[in-house]
């Protein structure tokens, strides 16, 4: 091979036109000019190509230096190339580093300011690959070309070069008889000379991929290019030379070049080229032996910007489906090969997915007796390093096991498997959650990725318990969650009660009061559930625990024995019995078996105290339930072990919440709200002990089914409300990126301070509005819609009335005039006839139970009316708030008749209600922000804050 360091020559000055293959498909040699066995061509202009054969492409003796070589790609890329060429990077620059190195296994490659200084420096060097910015690499490929008339090739791995500056560069180095790659490539390797010139083709470890064999392969993509020669590998074949030829508009060294290159190179017995849209570089192709095109970019068809690599867009004729056909007919062929339908010829093959490479390529050696390189290399079957079924039982052709991964990536998955629970990346959270967000479109908010509507039609111990773990639990959970949120909803001779006391005693509105009272329920209230939940994560992940709720006895390899075992060693076994009985405990595990639900941490208690003679604690029970609730969610990496160790202090929370509403004569020594706590635990779900704690009574169907959807639709309205502000910025005071200094309760205080009569409170302005409607027309039953009423008269009436207020009060200059409450909506609004999506849904949902709802029906009435009437430009949606009036007041409505409560009690329960549903989303953005935030991150900049006067 000749020395790349001699002058160089002209490789080919002549082009022919028409030119035909100068042998057949069956190795038979035909008639063929000369010149174009060398061009590969049908039409070849007047032009330097310095390399006559794809065997000159990257050799042994290249020697190179690296332009811009301490950038940060060049840094990660360039020692893997020079130690896997044993050696060919002589040199780097880059202004203002000369005297630097960059360290490589092979030694230090030494950098210096300029090629100039390098040459001055004794170093020789034919190649050089340039890293430098889109703006620099004119004037560096230039200079690297005109002083050193040693240069035969250059390589430009920078993307996007300015389509001037590509022209230049092309015109330049043509004079100066030097071959140039690129831009946007990823260089140049050759597997049987074990070099590899340029970017990271062939990965970190290049052996790897580039195995020895006897095809070539022309990419327009660098990573494809690997990608295919990987491949290939699985069905026997391997490569020669891997060239990646970039895809901006300017292709320097293109398919024509490679075309040439390819047929005069006797290694390669056959060819890949890998084609994007954009350019005619191969339209006039003419091919002496085997190719497979994989021609891609059908989706790029409708796009008017490039998407991807600047030239892969098309003009006219040159998108994905003409590329197509111009193999088509170069290869004799019809179709598309694929697996069903493989479509080939001895001349080659066109596919357009490059899962078929490997099987054209096959195909197509076969009609020309060539068999492959040598034995497959695995296969294209999917293996999954990681897989995760999140707990849904799939069918067996979708659940696909995960094999070991080839190392070092084996070493790391072991390691992530082996961590429980997700570590999730700290960010600022001002206006952001991980948790909520509301669709600025249809006002929907989600929570989780469940929308508010969904969380409505859950109970609310569900959608509590979801507003931690992140998803809804099964009805063993949800029996369990029921026995931990009623164990403690009595507040009897508690600090807690008596603070709500004297808060309501000196005024207080309902969440001053909470506040009150939850302000007290501190860390060293939940801190022995706390560690216990840190000690049964720890042991039941050591034995690797898959389904807390399966039996021990099955075949899923788990040794509850083993586990108890282990703990009776371990002196924090404390944590969880005491030598004492414990009497809550008793009642909680009586309402365990009760409710016939099971977990494994529950019989885990039960052996222990067995084995040691002890009783369990109500604090080991907490501990229990909440690593059942939690522990699917922190194997599939959805939740925080954060979370886990908090849960208990959430659920002291949720009850001490519905505890301190009720006035203090309600709770006794063994009773809540006139019901034993042990039959609460055994036999109520804890949506009904909330409708006891505001209402004092156990609610019918219809009613808890009316009270779940209340409480469900307020549970959240995005990050963005006051309420949520308030629960985030308590979060972000205490620091939590230091989670454990986060107080869980002052959180709640934050969302509870941060309601009040203008948010929260508003609905009873609804109720005290409808009341004036219905209080003197002998409304018996609201839900009865035989009720004699004319709703539209009514509403017509009060059209009439409001519309007459209105006018003199604008006539009095009066613009602060009594607005309806719960009409119209900022977004809703603007048509003929306007809706509110969300009540439309809810009404919806009444109707098909046929539950009627006078209130909510007048309101609809009300809006046309009021439309009919002149007093709005059109029919005013009915908007959400609407709902959560009309469904409270509707429960209320009788005993308000009958004087039981009154209208100051009216408003103490659409308060409280909001509050009860509202601690389901303020839970959620509390975890979310303790997990995901940066301290003090919902401060606002000086910059941003105004003064005014």
């Amino acid at each position: 091979m000749a020395d790349p360091l001699l002058p160089k020559k002209w490789a080919l000055k002549m082009g022919i036109k028409n030119l035909k293959s100068s042998m057949n498909m069956t190795g038979e040699n035909v008639s063929f000019p000369d010149a174009a066995r060398h061009a590969g061509i049908a039409a070849f202009p007047h032009y330097f190509v310095g390399i006559n054969s794809l065997a000159e492409l990257a050799t042994t003796s290249d020697r190179v230096c690296v332009l811009n070589i301490l950038g940060n790609e060049s840094k990660s890329v360039t020692p893997t190339s020079h130690v896997y060429s044993a050696g060919n990077v002589v040199c780097g620059t880059m202004p203002g580093r000369s005297g630097s190195v960059l360290k490589t296994e092979l030694g230090d490659i030494p950098v210096y300011n300029s090629v100039v200084e390098a040459l001055q420096a004794g170093h020789r060097f034919n190649v050089a690959v340039v890293y430098v910015p889109p703006a620099g690499v004119k004037d560096a490929v230039i200079e690297a070309v005109r002083v050193n008339p040693e240069l035969t090739k250059v390589i430009i791995l920078t993307e996007k070069v300015p389509l001037s500056d590509a022209r230049i560069i092309r015109h330049y180095c043509q004079q100066q008889q030097v071959d140039v790659f690129g831009g946007n490539c990823l260089g140049i390797a050759d597997a049987h000379h074990h070099v590899r010139i340029g970017g990271a083709l062939g990965g970190s470890h290049p052996e790897e991929s580039l195995i020895p064999g006897s095809i070539a392969i022309y990419s327009n993509s660098g990573n494809f290019t690997t990608t295919i020669a990987v491949y290939l590998s699985t069905a026997g074949w391997g490569t020669t030379v891997s060239l990646s030829s970039g895809k901006d508009v300017y292709i320097h060294f293109a398919a024509a070049e490679f075309s040439h290159a390819f047929h005069n190179d006797d290694r390669s017995k056959a060819a890949i080229m890998y084609i994007e849209p954009g350019g005619y570089y191969e339209q006039d192709l003419v091919f002496q032996k085997p190719v497979v095109a994989c021609i891609v970019g059908r989706w790029k068809d409708r796009l008017t910007k490039a998407c991807g690599h600047a030239g892969a867009i098309a003009g006219s004729g040159d998108n994905a489906a003409a590329k197509e056909q111009w193999f088509m007919q170069k290869f004799g062929v019809d179709r598309i090969f694929t697996a069903d339908h493989p479509v080939c010829s001895a001349r080659g093959a066109v596919v357009t997915n490059i899962a078929d490479i490997p099987l054209a390529m096959t195909a197509v050696m076969a009609l020309n007796n060539e068999a492959p390189d040598f034995e497959k290399k695995g296969d294209l079957s999917m293996k999954c390093w990681l897989a995760d079924d999140l707990g849904d039982i799939l069918p067996a052709e979708l659940n696909i096991q995960p094999v070991k991964a080839v190392a070092p990536y084996d070493e790391q998955i072991k390691l992530v498997n082996e961590q429980i629970g997700v570590i999730f990346p700290r960010q600022s959270m001002k206006d952001a959650s991980g948790a909520s967000m509301m669709d600025p479109v249809t006002q929907i908010t989600r929570l989780f990725g469940i929308s508010i509507l969904d969380v409505a039609t859950h109970t609310y111990e569900d959608n509590l318990v979801m507003s931690l773990v992140r998803e809804y639990p099964d009805e063993n959970s949800r029996a369990l969650a029921n026995v931990l949120l009623n164990a403690y909803v009595n507040l009897h001779n508690t600090p807690m009660l008596t603070a709500a006391f004297a808060a309501r005693q000196a005024g207080n509105s309902p969440n001053t009061a909470l506040c009150a009272a939850l302000s007290i329920i501190g860390p060293d209230m939940a801190a022995r559930a706390s560690r216990g939940t840190r000690l049964l994560l720890e042991l039941f992940h050591q034995h690797g625990l898959s389904d807390p709720a399966a039996d021990e006895s099955g075949d899923n390899g788990f040794d509850l024995h083993a586990v108890v075992k282990q703990a009776i060693m371990d002196k924090r076994r404390e944590l969880l019995l005491t030598d004492d009985g414990d009497e809550l405990a008793t009642i909680m595990l009586s309402g365990i078996v009760s409710r016939n639900a099971d977990t494994v941490f529950i019989r885990f208690l039960q052996l222990l105290a067995s084995e040691t003679r002890q009783y369990v604690a109500a604090d080991a029970v907490v501990a229990a339930i909440c690593c059942h609730l939690a522990w699917k969610p922190l194997l599939h990496k959805r939740l925080s072990v954060t979370t886990l160790y908090n849960m208990p202090w959430h659920f002291r929370i949720f009850s001490a919440a519905l505890g301190a509403s009720a006035r203090e004569d309600r709770h006794t020594d063994t009773a809540f709200g006139g019901i034993e706590i042990a039959t609460l635990v055994k036999e109520w779900s804890y949506t009904d002990t909330a409708y006891l704690a505001l209402l004092t009574k156990k609610p019918g169907v219809e009613d808890r089914f009316a009270f779940s959807i209340l409480l469900g639709l307020v549970a959240s309205n995005g990050p963005g409300t006051i309420s949520a502000q308030g629960a985030k910025g308590a979060v972000s005071a205490d620091g939590p990126e230091v989670p454990e200094r986060v107080q869980i309760n002052k959180a709640y205080a934050g969302f509870l301070s941060h309601t009040g009569y203008a948010h929260g409170g508003n609905g009873y302005e609804a109720m005290r509005f409808l009341i004036s409607r219905f209080r003197d027309i002998g409304l018996a039953d609201p839900g009865d819609p035989d009720h004699g009423i004319d709703l539209a008269e009514l509403a017509a009436d009060y059209a009439r009335e409001y519309k007459s207020y209105k006018t003199q009060a604008k006539a009095a200059g009066n613009l602060s005039y009594e607005k309806i409450p719960c009409i119209n909506h900022p977004v809703f609004k603007g048509k003929d006839v306007n809706y509110d999506p969300r009540e439309v849904y809810v009404h919806d949902l009444f109707r098909a139970r046929n539950s009627y709802n006078i209130f909510h029906e007048f309101y609809h009435e009300l809006v046309k009316a009021l439309a009919s009437y002149g007093v709005s430009p059109n029919v005013y949606c009915v908007n959400i708030d609407a709902v959560i009036a009309v469904i409270l007041l509707k429960m209320l409505w009788r005993p308000f008749v009958d004087r039981e409560i009154t209208e100051q009690f009216l408003e103490y329960g659409a308060f409280t209600t909001f509050v009860y549903g509202r601690l389901v989303g303020e839970a959620a953005e509390i975890e979310d922000h303790t997990t995901r935030g940066r301290n003090m991150d919902t401060r606002t900049p000086a910059s941003k804050c105004q003064a005014v006067s």
